[in-house]
C-alpha cells in the first residue's frame, strides 16, 4: 500500500505531522479522525519518513535514541501489557512522559504505523538505529506466541545485561587509557620542546655526540619540522582504517584479529560468546526454532568472525547435524561448554544450559575485567622504563660525557 504524508490538529488544537500507510486519502482521513486528528493536508509520498531518514547535516545535530531508552521503553511496556493496558494507550502515554524528545518522536512513528494496520515489529524495524535486528525479532516471537509482555520483559533483562557489560568494560579500561594519553602527550612534549633546547646546548660544545643522542635529536627535528604532514597522515590512516572496516571482508579481518589482541582478545572472545548463549537461551525459552534462533542470534553478536561461525552452526543444523556437533566445529567454544551443549540436548534442557552457560562467561568477563588493570600495568611499566631509559641515554649521558671533559680541562 501507498504513504501518505499528512498534516492535521489533535484535540488540543496543535499542529501534528506524520506518515501513514493506507489504500487511498480517504482510508487516511478515516484513521486520523478515528483518532481525533483533524486532516488538514494529505499528500502521496514516496516513503515513509522516520528519524533515522533525515538529511545527513540534521542527523549530525539530532537528538539521539540512547540505549537506555530502550531499555526503559521495555520495562514499561512490560508494565503496562501486564496490567492490562492497551498497546496503543500504553504507547500515547508513554510518548507524553518521554523525557527525550527524539524518543517521544519515536513513539509517535510507531503509533502511526500502527494506526496505519501494521505489526508492532515492522513499526521498529523502520527504526533500525534504535531496534537491532534481534529485538525486532523477538518483539515478532511475541506477537505470534500471544506472549509480547514477557517478551518485552526478557529484553529489558538482556539490554540491562548489555549496559553492564559496556560500564565495566570502560570503567576497566579508564586508567590503562589515561596513562596510555599520559606518555603520548609526555613524549610530544619531549619532541616539540625538550629535545630542541638540549640540541642547542650540545651544539655549542661542537663535540661528537652518541648514536642515541643523535637519534633522539634527528626525530625530534623530524617532528618539529613536519609534524602538519604527520598529522596529515595519522587523519588519512584512520579514516583509511574506518573505510576498511565498514566494508564486510574489513569487518570480519578486524574482528578476526581484535580476538587474538593479548589480554584483551580473551575478554572480547567471552564476552561475545555470553551475549550468544544469553540470546539463544532467550530465543529458545520464547518458542523460537533453533534453526531461526541461530539465524537471528547471530546478527546480535557484533562480531563478524564469531557471526560467521554461529551461520556455519546454523548450516550445520539445518542440514540435521546436532548442535554439538556443530558448535564443535566452529572451535571457539570450550570445552566445558560443550559438554555443557551435549547434556542440553541429551535431556532436552539446552535454553536453561544456555543461560548456565552465559551466566558462566559472565563471571570469567567479570574477574578478567577485574584483573584488567592489573594484567595492564605491567606493560606500562615497561614502556615508561624503556621510555625513561632512553632519554637517560640520548640527554643525560652526553652531559655527564660533556661534564667529565670540562673537569679534566
Amino acid at each position: 500500500m501507498p504513504f501518505f504524508a499528512y498534516k492535521a490538529r489533535n484535540a488540543r488544537g496543535e499542529l501534528v505531522e506524520g506518515v501513514v500507510e493506507a489504500a487511498d486519502s480517504g482510508g487516511v482521513a478515516s484513521q486520523l479522525f478515528n483518532t481525533g486528528i483533524t486532516p488538514l493536508q494529505i499528500k502521496l509520498t514516496s516513503k515513509p519518513v522516520s528519524g533515522d531518514e533525515m538529511p545527513w547535516w540534521q542527523r549530525l545535530t539530532a537528538e539521539k535514541v540512547l540505549p537506555i531508552d530502550v531499555q526503559l521503553f521495555s520495562r514499561q511496556l512490560y508494565t503496562l501489557l501486564k496490567a492490562g493496558v492497551p498497546i496503543m494507550r500504553g504507547l500515547a502515554g508513554l510518548q507524553e512522559s518521554a523525557v527525550s524528545q527524539a524518543f517521544a518522536r519515536l513513539i509517535q512513528d510507531l503509533r502511526e504505523t500502527l494506526e496505519s494496520g501494521r505489526e508492532l515489529s515492522a513499526a521498529m524495524r523502520r527504526h533500525p538505529s534504535a531496534f537491532t535486528a534481534f529485538y525486532v525479532s523477538m518483539v515478532r516471537v511475541g506477537e505470534m506466541t500471544g506472549q509480547l509482555d514477557e517478551i518485552f520483559l526478557r529484553l529489558y533483562t538482556h539490554l540491562e545485561f548489555e549496559r553492564d557489560m559496556r560500564e565495566r568494560v570502560k570503567t576497566a579500561l579508564r586508567y590503562p587509557m589515561f596513562v596510555v594519553i599520559a606518555m603520548v602527550v609526555a613524549m610530544a612534549i619531549i619532541n616539540i620542546f625538550v629535545i630542541p633546547a638540549f640540541a642547542k646546548v650540545f651544539a655549542g660544545f661542537n663535540a661528537e655526540l652518541p648514536l642515541m643522542t643523535r637519534i633522539l635529536i634527528a626525530v625530534s627535528n623530524f617532528a618539529v619540522e613536519y609534524w602538519p604532514a604527520l598529522l596529515l597522515l595519522l587523519l588519512l590512516a584512520v579514516a583509511a582504517f574506518r573505510v576498511f572496516i565498514s566494508t564486510k571482508n574489513g569487518k570480519y579481518a578486524w574482528d578476526k584479529a581484535k580476538l587474538g589482541i593479548p589480554i584483551v582478545g580473551r575478554i572480547i572472545l567471552k564476552g561475545t560468546l555470553a551475549r550468544f548463549s544469553r540470546s539463544f537461551a532467550l530465543s529458545s525459552k520464547s518458542g523460537v526454532p533453533v534453526v531461526q534462533a541461530l539465524n537471528v542470534v547471530a546478527q546480535t553478536v557484533d562480531n563478524a568472525y564469531i557471526s560467521s561461525r554461529i551461520e556455519q552452526m546454523r548450516d550445520g543444523v539445518e542440514r540435521g547435524e546436532s548442535i554439538l556437533r556443530t558448535a564443535a566445529v566452529a572451535g571457539v567454544f570450550t570445552p566445558v561448554v560443550l559438554q555443557m551443549i551435549a547434556i542440553g540436548e541429551e535431556t532436552g534442557a539446552l535454553d536453561d544450559l544456555m543461560d548456565e552457560i552465559a551466566a558462566m562467561y559472565e563471571h570469567e568477563v567479570e574477574y578478567e575485567l577485574k584483573t584488567l588493570s592489573s594484567n595492564i600495568e605491567p606493560i606500562l611499566i615497561v614502556g615508561l622504563g624503556i621510555l625513561v631509559l632512553v632519554l637517560a641515554l640520548g640527554i643525560f649521558l652526553p652531559i655527564w660525557d660533556l661534564g667529565k671533559v670540562a673537569l679534566r680541562k
